[in-house]
């Protein structure tokens, strides 16, 4: 699991076999979107004797650069509604929510690349920061392409990290495939300015 989550129980004891399996729901997700940035998971019992419903109620917050928020919410109606089945339905909502997103996006991605004529969206996946370089695939077809920070415009190498969403166009240069004018979409954590967002649609859906 690469994204940093925080589960936290409220109202009842601390559960292994629920935080087991809240990591194998959160790989699955990270199978269809791998770059979500963050994720907090709230585990209660509203109600030590409820006359109706269920005691359990579970909600799952997901980040997704650059600024994108994912909610599952669960609270059955059903009184006698595991913990188990609560966490699980809370997840599948979540997952019907960014299969939606991810097909959306990458839809707009596509139209949006014939559109500028090459201009294309990816993620940095590969930074080596001391030697001046790294390596993005794009959302499209998964490619991996080269790029050297005097490709980044506006002097924005420093603000790079692995997760970034940058926009570049594409050229063959002598040992492949590299990038050429790489522009930040988005920096993980960091609200790009209204003009940048205007500009382009940041990704969403990237394998």
């Amino acid at each position: 699991m690469k994204t940093p989550l925080e589960i936290t129980y409220r109202n009842l004891d601390h559960s292994a076999a629920i935080d087991t399996l809240i990591h194998e729901k959160l790989n699955k997700l990270e199978r269809l979107c791998s770059y979500i940035s963050s994720g907090q998971i709230a585990v209660e019992k509203i109600n030590e004797r409820p006359t109706h419903g269920s005691p359990y109620r579970v909600r799952i917050d997901l980040r997704v650069p650059p600024n994108h928020e994912l909610v599952g919410e669960e609270h059955p109606n059903d009184l006698g509604v595991p913990l188990e089945a609560v966490v699980r339905t809370a997840f599948t909502k979540v997952e019907r929510q960014l299969k939606e997103l991810t097909d959306r996006q990458r839809e707009s991605e596509h139209s949006k690349t014939h559109e500028a004529g090459g201009d294309s969206t990816a993620i940095v996946t590969k930074l080596f920061r001391e030697d001046g370089y790294g390596f993005i695939k794009t959302l499209e077809n998964g490619l991996d392409v080269y790029f050297h920070q005097n490709s980044v415009s506006h002097n924005d190498f420093d603000r790079i990290e692995v997760g970034t969403a940058v926009r570049f166009v594409a050229t063959e240069g002598e040992q492949g495939l590299q990038a050429t004018t790489v522009q930040i979409v988005d920096k993980p954590g960091v609200r790009e300015g209204k003009a940048d967002q205007d500009l382009i649609e940041p990704p969403l859906g990237w394998r």
